[in-house]
């Protein structure tokens, strides 16, 4: 059985919509998102709902807890909206919203515990020990011990350092997904885990990178800086 594990689509739906597609090609029947849908990209409200629609199973990032956190202050929000336009396209994006979306965003947990076939799996964001913790290549057999304290999931699926990879450590599996939607690591393309859950515990894991269409992506982002406007950001907050 073979399962894709995304990470960090912030807010780029072009990009989440070639990644479930690339994964499906690969024969990926389920999905399984590691936070940080929101925040930063031109697409929350898209990608909220194709999430919702499609019922991908997905736990919050620390964006996502952010954001919902923003969001109870709609007022302050619209008022730090308008200082500085990356701040200000962040926060917009955000009332952006709707009711269905920040219920459905608010409701997420923070960890997810899986089992496909025989094998445990333990899903967060940064690492174990909270959403904005981070687990690179390097880490070591102590150091993730100390990071997951009593449990021994086969797999550990992360995200939040943007760094995709696939190791072992111990009797871990580890896979960091990258990013869906913003990658940083030099490599414009997106990055996302491919696991394959073979039965009697055995795991082959590997970080798959796809091509998405990046100017379709950039030009509605600086679509909406170009045309933000303190209007449309009171449009989007509701009383």
């Amino acid at each position: 059985m073979k399962v894709a594990f995304l990470s960090d689509i912030h807010a780029n739906f072009p990009a989440l919509w070639s990644a479930l597609e690339d994964a499906r090609r690969r024969g990926a029947r389920s999905f399984v998102v590691a936070g940080d849908i929101v925040g930063g990209g031109p697409h929350p409200v898209e990608v909220a709902r194709f999430l919702m629609k499609k019922r991908v199973a997905a736990i919050r990032g620390n964006v996502d807890r952010k954001t919902i956190a923003q969001l109870s202050k709609p007022r302050k929000l619209e008022k730090k909206a308008k200082k500085g336009a990356l701040a200000a396209l962040a926060r917009w994006a955000a009332l952006q919203l709707g009711d269905e979306e920040r219920a459905w965003l608010s409701a997420l947990p923070p960890e997810l515990r899986l089992t496909f076939g025989q094998s445990s799996v333990l899903v967060v964001h940064g690492s174990p020990i909270g959403d904005e913790d981070y687990i690179y290549p390097s880490i070591t057999e102590r150091a993730l011990a100390a990071k997951l304290k009593d449990e021994k999931p086969d797999l550990l699926v992360c995200g939040h350092s943007h760094v995709p990879f696939v190791r072992k450590v111990a009797e871990t599996w580890i896979a960091n997904c990258g990013s869906v939607g913003k990658p940083i690591d030099g490599d414009p393309r997106g990055s996302y885990a491919l696991v394959d859950f073979k039965g009697r515990g055995a795991i082959s894991a590997r970080i798959v990178r796809f091509e998405y269409p990046v100017e379709e992506a950039a030009h509605d982002l600086e679509r909406l800086r170009s045309g933000f406007a303190p209007a449309e950001l009171r449009s989007g907050v509701k009383s």
